[in-house]
């Protein structure tokens, strides 16, 4: 009888994680991430950016950060003029490596040496196309 119990317990306990969808660790458990935000394993994120339209969303806080005639600027909610955009369908890349708050220093780091390599990449075919 013992050996049925601990086999129903048993089975229980795995049939309940096996169900269990992604985990968002967060240090404001009351505020869980936006819809559009489904991670699909166990993460610490603090930032996700939407590089097309160069907008992060702060996990932490739950606001979004734009730069704003070269301020960066944190809201609640997006303005008026992002309002055609919808976070479900955008693309989105999730900062593994930065938890400051500061994100300016970030942003510049990072995605102003991408914008840069791929310049020099196309100057480099155009004038290998031009030699030939």
């Amino acid at each position: 009888m013992k050996n049925n119990k601990l086999f129903v317990v048993l089975v229980l306990i795995v049939l309940a994680f096996s169900s269990c969808g992604p985990v968002v660790v967060t240090s404001r458990p009351n505020h869980p991430p936006p819809p559009w935000f489904y991670p699909d394993r166990v993460e610490v994120v603090r930032y996700v950016y939407f590089p097309e339209y160069a907008i992060y969303y702060d996990l932490t806080l739950s606001n979004y950060l734009y730069l704003n005639n070269g301020v960066w600027v944190r809201v609640d909610a997006l303005p008026a003029r992002f309002s055609h955009i919808n976070l479900n369908r955008s693309r989105y890349v999730r900062v593994r490596n930065y938890r400051g708050d500061n994100i300016r220093t970030y942003h510049n780091e990072n995605n102003v040496r991408r914008s840069t390599r791929s310049t020099r990449t196309t100057t480099t075919r155009t004038n290998r196309t031009k030699t030939r």
